[in-house]
């Protein structure tokens, strides 16, 4: 009989407290968790929740002096909401609001027992502007090479690939845009269309150059691919991609919306040793 391979459904933090019903008090009513349970009278341990979000508290008066080494990061949507109601409730906010260079805006309270919670989520209201793309740079329908997607994966920093990983990936795609620097010569970024070419597609690795970013390169790539798919796409072909929050705007500029989805990782385990 095959074991059934384990599910991980939830993880939750645990903050170490001196007073577990004073602690959900303030999350409560300052920070604004409306779910709660307890166990004990008066509690030892309890928790608050709100939407899919779980927080622990515990009680340990030794490990409770030392707040500063418990912190927890929460990703939001609408965080500009959040933050109007903590700033209204007067919470402490230790770090405001900002738009910081990894994509995301993110903010930092601390609670009553000194613990640390950030909140981070894409600015709702946020318009990016971005410069006309440059004369400079031409689009074509091609896939790039292995040594140019090797260079462009490492400098968005995503996984190293070896070349052999790269050949496989590259010859796999139906097609593929890449956008290059006329005047160096350099591609400065690229896009992977992969699929069966009859009923299914998937855009994969829309990579720019740090360097040009917020340039309109990407917006290039994505709609030359776009307009091959158009044109030489199998009709009624489903198109697909996965992104995270921040880049749902500008993807849904060329036709995607939300849809649901179920994705799932081959985990093999480690080799054993002879």
């Amino acid at each position: 009989m095959t074991p059934q391979e384990p599910i991980l459904s939830q993880a939750e933090p645990v903050f170490f407290v001196k007073d577990v019903a004073a602690t959900i008090r303030y999350w409560q009513d300052v920070l604004g968790f409306p779910g709660k349970w307890t166990w004990g009278d008066p509690p030892t341990v309890g928790a608050v929740n709100w939407h899919g979000v779980h927080i622990q508290f515990a009680l340990h008066d030794t490990l409770a002096h030392i707040p500063e080494g418990y912190s927890v990061w929460i990703r939001v949507r609408h965080i500009e909401a959040l933050y109007a109601i903590h700033q209204q409730r007067k919470a402490n906010i230790v770090v405001p609001l900002r738009q910081e260079p990894w994509g995301m805006a993110q903010y930092t309270v601390q609670d009553l027992n000194g613990c640390y919670a950030s909140f981070a989520g894409p600015l709702t209201d946020k318009t990016v502007q971005s410069e006309a793309l440059s004369p400079n740079i031409r689009v074509r329908i091609e896939r790039p090479t292995p040594a140019d997607y090797i260079r462009l994966s490492a400098s968005v920093g995503w996984t190293d690939l070896t070349r052999e990983q790269a050949d496989v990936r590259i010859s796999e795609a139906v097609t593929g845009v890449v956008a290059e620097n006329t005047t160096t010569g350099e591609i400065i970024g690229c896009a992977l269309l992969l699929g069966d070419n009859t009923s299914y597609y998937y855009v994969k690795d829309v990579m720019v150059h740090p360097a040009w970013q917020r340039k309109r390169a990407g917006t290039a790539l994505m709609r030359a691919l776009t307009d091959w798919l158009n044109a030489n796409g199998a009709d009624k072909a489903l198109v697909s991609l996965i992104t995270g929050e921040t880049l749902e705007p500008f993807y849904q500029q060329f036709g995607f919306t939300q849809a649901f989805s179920m994705i799932r990782y081959v985990q093999r385990p480690p080799a054993q040793e002879s």
